[in-house]
């Protein structure tokens, strides 16, 4: 017995994931037992609301199902330990999960038993080890808060979205802002009345070059004069025509664009969406596992960034140093700022931890590539490059405006020339629309005239406002202050599952389902789905996190007026049938039109005739293309951990399948089959024939056109 204990760990850490389990067990040595407690222990129960509303809202805590055995290990290994310290998280989330394992090891919430890092480096998790504190009570008294009002939205109003419109239904505090937000921006695209305008373009000849000068009718004189008719803009081409185009005034200044601050939560899934074209789910998931640690060649499982749910855009001094140094030695010294950056972050941010950034600048992307899956890479890449970026110093561009006379119209041209480009030697963010790049101006003198080598009219009309994405409805639900870092990616990906929302290209786009929910939920829970109350809400549950506010209370103050809400909308609504989108796909057993259903896996075929016939089938895309194998169609189908793949549609009788899309056109070099490969800048084609090897990617932009982008 004395032989085993002399092997058994003096300290036993627990952390949420074995992954992280494997990188702090790596940094604190032998003499610390880590293990894993798979995230939450206990939460509700699935099966009933949970929260006795009579006794001052107390939640009802079990154990969760598949959880007994991680439990009993930690119990054991708890049981032989001199001293516990609880590493979950560094958040609310963390903290409760904390609390929960304390009362289930009996431990004393008040002794220095938890324990948190920003970042998994060895320097960060000894110290904290040394820097341990008692249980936060106010951060879980503010998880607790959520919990409970998040589960009496849903399990109060579920139930009458069941009974009155279809089972499988959910409404949630923070979903359902966020799917009216989507269904009154498609009511506005849908009401929208477009208005007819014209744009005039002169291309002017410039004196020994082969370019032209584009330039912009703006209007008579100096007043700005917009074209609603075709008579008008004929009227200005007319008066254009025939004439020189005079220099009149030229004015050059100096603009700058300052970098853009160090990632948070929400701005890295914004910028991964634009720039990678990654869901939220995806950023998140990516992003969790390079910070609890990666398996890098030559270091074992190591952490490359820091906690990634953070609203708060600051950075630690010593990083700063670091970053600072590597530019100067990278970049050279007039791309570091005299002083460092500093960023001011959002009004109500909650500051909490640092921004997200690497966790060592020593492990450079194209270091750690190889020991990298492809996402990873991509995302490091990104977080590391803007990191970087946010401590460089400012672009410097000069901005030229031409205003030139031409038989009483005006047009204008504007250009830029980068003086120094700062920052964007290393990054340019994403934007959600493409942005009209700006010449380079030669040079002019006022009183000089250029001859058109051609005027052109354009019929344009006012557009709709545009859809939401992934990455415009997170900053929307940033700005509104509703929900929080962690909850945007869950919030999108369970409207979507719902049925609610369609992703359509990266649009999101509300369905029948979602327009008819929102509406009921406008008409009978007009709170819950208000902005602005919702965003109070926020308000008042940080107060509890600050310890300005009882949960409780909280809890309190909402539950009486919407439980009569509850009562009445359960008895006013009337069941509403939502009739089924018919196909043009035959049953196969008995003949009727099948509809569309949706189901935990997304839309699929249904006999309309259930229960009498219960034919269903899946939905297939076929791709414009042939199977090289057999000439039959290819289906775009999707893996059982759902990565999209295509396969021919005479399987298994025709074995062919490509994870890449194939392309209609035969490599030019040896006939083979071509696939678009995805990627930055729209991705490339090549051959699957390795011998052959033929690649056509996209054309690069010269130094010129990257220098008007910046």
């Amino acid at each position: 017995h004395l032989e085993v204990r002399a092997f058994m760990a003096e300290t036993l850490v627990i952390v949420e994931s074995p992954a992280k389990a494997k990188t702090i067990g790596k940094f604190l040595g032998s003499k610390y037992k880590v293990i894993a407690s798979n995230g939450h222990v206990r939460d509700l129960p699935k099966s009933q609301l949970g929260v006795d509303v009579e006794h001052n809202f107390t939640p009802k805590y079990i154990t969760l199902r598949g959880r007994g055995d991680v439990l009993e290990t930690i119990r054991r290994e708890a049981k032989n330990a001199k001293k516990i310290y609880l590493a979950t998280d560094p958040d609310m989330e963390g903290e409760a999960i904390s609390w929960h394992l304390a009362q289930i090891l009996k431990l004393d919430i008040d002794s220095k038993c938890r324990i948190e890092f920003n970042e998994i480096t060895a320097n960060t998790v000894k110290n904290s080890v040394k820097a341990a504190r008692a249980i936060d009570m106010n951060l879980v008294d503010a998880q607790q808060a959520r919990r409970v009002l998040d589960r009496l939205v849903g399990y109060k109003i579920s139930p009458i979205l069941w009974a009155k419109v279809r089972r499988g239904l959910s409404a949630g505090r923070v979903q359902s802002v966020a799917c009216r937000i989507l269904c009154d921006r498609e009511k506005e695209i849908m009401d929208f009345v477009p208005e007819e305008y014209w744009l005039i373009s002169a291309q002017l000849k410039i004196k020994g070059s082969r370019k032209h000068l584009p330039a912009k009718f703006y209007g008579y004189g100096d007043k700005r004069t917009e074209l609603h008719t075709q008579a008008e803009a004929e009227k200005v081409v007319e008066a254009s025509s025939g004439v020189p185009f005079q220099v009149t005034d030229i004015k050059v200044g100096e603009r700058t664009r300052h970098a853009p601050p160090p990632f948070t939560t929400s701005s890295l899934q914004q910028e991964a969406s634009r720039k990678l074209g990654f869901t939220t789910k995806l950023t998140m998931l990516i992003a969790q596992q390079l910070y609890e640690g990666v398996e890098i060649q030559g270091q074992g499982v190591t952490g490359l960034i820091t906690y990634i749910r953070t609203d708060s855009v600051r950075v630690a001094e010593e990083a700063q140093a670091q970053a600072r140094d590597y530019i100067a030695e990278t970049y050279g010294q007039p791309y570091v700022p005299a002083k460092p950056n500093v960023y001011k972050g959002r009004k109500g941010a909650q500051d909490a931890h640092e921004a997200i950034r690497p966790a060592s600048l020593l492990n450079r992307p194209q270091d750690v590539k190889a020991s990298l899956n492809n996402n990873q890479y991509k995302l490091y890449k990104l977080i590391f490059e803007r990191f970087l970026a946010s401590q460089m110093t400012e672009a410097r561009y000069e901005v030229s405006t031409v205003t030139l006379d031409a038989n009483g119209c005006t047009y204008r041209t504007t250009g830029s020339r980068t003086l120094f480009d700062g920052y964007t030697v290393l990054y340019t963010e994403g934007k959600d629309e493409a942005e009209e790049a700006e010449p380079t101006l030669p040079k002019l003198t006022v009183g000089e005239e250029l001859q058109a080598a051609s005027i052109d009219k354009e019929q344009k009309f006012t557009q709709a406002p545009p859809r939401y994405t992934e990455a415009s409805l997170v900053k929307l639900l940033e700005e509104k202050g509703i929900g929080r870092p962690s909850t945007y990616a869950p919030t999108i990906s369970t409207i979507i599952e719902r049925g609610y929302v369609q992703r359509e290209k990266k649009q999101l786009v509300p369905t029948e389902l979602g327009f008819v929910v929102t509406q009921l939920m406008k008409d009978n829970f007009k709170d819950i789905v208000d902005v602005k109350f919702t965003a109070d809400m926020e308000s008042k549950l940080d107060k509890v996190k600050d310890g300005e506010q009882e949960w409780t209370a909280v809890i309190n103050d909402f539950y009486g007026p919407f439980e009569k809400t509850v009562e009445k909308a359960s008895q006013s609504i009337e069941k509403i049938v939502i009739q089924d989108e018919v196909s043009d796909v035959p049953c196969d057993k008995c003949g009727a039109m099948m509809v569309y259903k949706m189901g935990r896996f997304g839309r699929f075929l249904a006999c309309p005739n259930f229960p009498a016939c219960r034919n269903t089938k899946a939905i297939v895309e076929k791709i414009d293309v042939p199977c090289p194998k057999c000439g039959a169609a290819l289906i775009k189908r999707k893996s059982k951990r759902g990565k999209v793949f295509y396969g021919c549609e005479r399987y298994p009788e025709c074995d062919f399948v490509s994870w890449d899309r194939p392309t209609k056109e035969k490599c030019p070099k040896c006939g083979g089959m071509m696939v678009h490969k995805m990627g930055q800048n729209g991705g490339y084609t090549l051959c699957t024939d390795k011998a052959c090897g033929y690649v056509v990617r996209p054309q690069k932009k010269d130094k010129e056109e990257k220098e008007n982008d910046g």
